[in-house]
């Protein structure tokens, strides 16, 4: 594919993901603003204990093979059921599991209703399963719009039952109900919206052909999944729910603008990177480009959102959630770097070095289990802290093996998003000693917002950084075309 056919389907698929992500953190931040309110810390707490079951369990029944289809060039109709009975059987198997195992988790978090919670919760994972190969049929094509749409209404639907069931004063299981509703209607919208359906044949030599870059995968996958989300599990094991609460709530806000981000640019590197996967110097631009164009929102957002955190929670949330303020603050400073982490691994991926990809997982799990080892003693705060300086240095070692890779060196990697890092920061400081004599708290968040937002553009092109040449060029060509 040509550098400017390759770059107009990259930019559409950019804009239609970008919309999937935007519209379901929209959707999810409105349906929380009323949930939170209504909704005791205690029954956020349950539902985050079990955070860790919920990520790793339905990347076990994948099995890695989603992304094997995705990143196979040639799949036939074999393939694509095989795959698809797989999903659904293990994760029939690994319910009824969950179920019996239920009363165990609730002792292990000590908390009665965990039990029945979780056996209604896990159903998601089923529902999840059915989904796998029409979502990575849709994906295959760049058939984002699709995506979106299905999503959307799903969330929609889901959300607007949870906030009834709150409003009724179902507490926790407005919570259950969301996630699970939301897991089945996505599966239904999807069926409805796709004609392909599974061919009556399953083959083990179809799955045998994708299993040897898919094993990597799992297993890679798996611990990054249990990574990321250990934490609230972990801390449901020492402190009470309301502190699985305040920092679960503060982990989800801070990763909202930064996961959008991530999966954003995922979505479209799973796609444009394993199209270009032996094209060395294409990759290393594209992935350059990648980089440049995170750190070109990832760091003004991350900025504003620590200045105006507390005028934030106490707005939208009271004093009902205050005690997530610091723990997201500090958490922020992480997920500003996290996005970057998401596209060298799709570049792994992409040169099918599942070698890589699994080498850098074993090590970030030992990395991340002696930072919680040497900072728990910290307590909540101190695990915060120990997630920021994980990030830190899984980045770096990332970059050291991008270089291997592509030859993108870490030095490189410092020289796309610095620039970007040093004047947000400085614009995002400016701005918090302008506001501070503002008291309203609405005003002072516009006000941060706007100052912020204004200053870094306004400085970028003043350097005439990448992006903001790429972004006046872009309103020049649509000017061009309308006149």
């Amino acid at each position: 594919m040509a550098d400017s056919a390759l770059k107009k389907k990259t930019i559409s698929s950019l804009l239609w993901s970008f919309l999937d992500k935007f519209g379901q953190q929209l959707l999810n931040f409105v349906s929380m603003l009323v949930l939170m309110n209504i909704v005791s810390t205690e029954d956020y707490g349950l539902i985050g204990s079990l955070s860790v079951f919920m990520a790793f369990i339905p990347i076990l029944i994948d099995s890695g093979f989603g992304r094997a289809l995705i990143n196979r060039k040639d799949v036939g109709e074999e393939e694509y059921s095989s795959v698809f009975y797989f999903n659904v059987g293990l994760s029939v198997l690994l319910y009824a599991v969950l179920f019996f195992a239920a009363p165990a988790i609730a002792s292990l978090f000590n908390a009665p209703l965990l039990s029945a919670v979780s056996r209604v919760l896990f159903l998601g994972i089923v529902f999840n399963a059915f989904r796998t190969v029409q979502y990575t049929r849709l994906t295959k094509k760049a058939d984002f719009k699709g995506l979106t749409k299905t999503n959307m209404w799903a969330l929609l639907v889901a959300n607007i039952v949870a906030i009834t069931m709150a409003l009724l004063h179902y507490g926790v299981w407005a919570l259950v109900v969301q996630q699970m509703l939301y897991a089945f209607l996505r599966t239904v919208f999807l069926w409805i919206y796709s004609p392909w359906r599974p061919s009556r044949s399953f083959e083990k030599k179809a799955l045998q052909s994708l299993f040897g870059f898919s094993n990597k995968l799992l297993l890679t996958s798996i611990i990054q999944s249990v990574v990321n989300n250990i934490y609230p599990s972990l801390i449901a094991v020492f402190y009470p729910m309301n502190q699985v609460a305040f920092f679960d709530r503060a982990k989800k806000y801070q990763e909202i603008p930064f996961t959008m981000l991530s999966d954003t640019f995922r979505s479209v590197s799973v796609l444009i990177l394993s199209e270009i996967n032996d094209q060395t110097e294409r990759l290393k631009r594209v992935v350059s480009k990648m980089m440049k164009s995170i750190a070109f929102l990832s760091f003004p957002i991350g900025f504003v959102m620590i200045v105006v955190a507390e005028p934030t929670f106490f707005l939208f949330f009271r004093e009902k959630w205050l005690a997530s303020v610091p723990y997201f603050q500090v958490l922020t400073l992480g997920g500003m770097f996290f996005p970057f982490t998401f596209i060298f691994n799709e570049l792994f991926i992409a040169r099918e070095r599942s070698d890589f990809f699994l080498g850098l997982e074993v090590v970030k799990g030992v990395v991340l289990l002696m930072l919680i080892v040497l900072f728990f003693r910290e307590g909540i705060m101190g695990l915060a802290a120990s997630w920021v300086v994980y990030v830190l240095i899984i980045l770096i070692i990332s970059s050291v093996m991008a270089k291997k890779a592509v030859s993108y060196t870490p030095g490189r990697f410092v020289c796309d998003i610095l620039p970007y890092m040093l004047v947000a920061f400085v614009c995002a400081a400016a701005s918090y000693w302008i506001t501070r004599p503002v008291e309203n708290n609405l005003l002072y968040i516009l006000a941060n917002a706007v100052l912020t937002g204004f200053a870094y553009l306004f400085i970028c092109r003043l350097l005439k950084l990448e992006m903001s040449e790429e972004i006046k060029h872009w309103f020049d060509s649509k000017k061009k075309r309308s006149a």
